[in-house]
């Protein structure tokens, strides 16, 4: 990762800590973000049922529903992503920070497009409809597809990871120094990361699953398509 790369996403995640600080500044639209992050974690679940019935790929779900789509605060992990970027890494392989730079680049655009939905939204209680017409007032459908191509780089990365027999031992050799480097909410991402794709024996089914739907879903939100807007809880 070069040095331009690595500023452009110390300014992405500075802009993540300004998303913060103005919802901060307005509890009102703090408490809209807060309902839009787990209206969207409870839409992924619903879109995903089956796949997080499924025995193959429920841990694989379970894991884009907490750590990419849940309503969880991911300061501590941005600040570590902070630290991660600009050393590029004495700790990490150049592989595995490429993991983590297309995170943070996934994580600073959501938070970025969810508090510009939320500014539509009348109020923290959402329904479909109000979802749906927060989603078109936001606009922004190159951003909605880079998104999504993120989150399947993000699954791409991991899966390609667990083809290297030798980095789940890396990884759990670096355990103890990014404890006391202050990076354990990295390590654990990485982790669990790495031990859910494994499990799962190859991603492409699951992956292509999750773009199929996605880019289903984004296709209709903006065309206000009436069944689309029926598979929303």
């Amino acid at each position: 990762m070069d040095a331009l790369t690595a500023e452009s996403l110390l300014k992405e995640l500075r802009a993540v800590d300004d998303e913060r600080a103005r919802r901060a500044a307005d509890p009102d639209l703090a408490a809209r973000v807060q309902a839009l992050k787990a209206y969207q974690q409870r839409r992924f679940a619903a879109t995903y049922a089956d796949l997080l019935a499924h025995p193959r790929y429920q841990a694989a779900t379970r894991f884009f529903l907490q750590e990419l789509y849940g309503p969880d605060d991911f300061r501590q992990r941005d600040a570590q992503f902070a630290r991660v970027i600009p050393t590029l890494t004495r700790l990490f392989p150049d592989e595995v920070v490429e993991t983590v730079a297309r995170l943070a680049r996934l994580h600073a655009l959501s938070e970025r497009l969810d508090t510009r939905m939320a500014e539509r939204l009348p109020g923290p209680e959402l329904t479909p409809t109000a979802y749906a017409e927060a989603w078109r007032a936001c606009g922004e459908p190159a951003a909605r597809q880079q998104q999504i191509e993120l989150t399947m780089a993000v699954g791409e990365a991991l899966d390609r990871l667990t083809a290297k027999p030798l980095l789940r031992q890396s990884l759990r050799l670096m355990r103890g120094p990014a404890q006391l480097a202050g990076l354990g909410a990295l390590q654990n991402f990485l982790e669990s990361g790495f031990d859910t794709f494994r499990a799962m024996r190859g991603a492409r089914e699951f992956l292509s699953t999750v773009r199929q739907r996605e880019d289903a879903l984004a296709r209709g939100l903006f065309q206000a398509d009436a069944t689309t807007l029926g598979q929303l809880p």
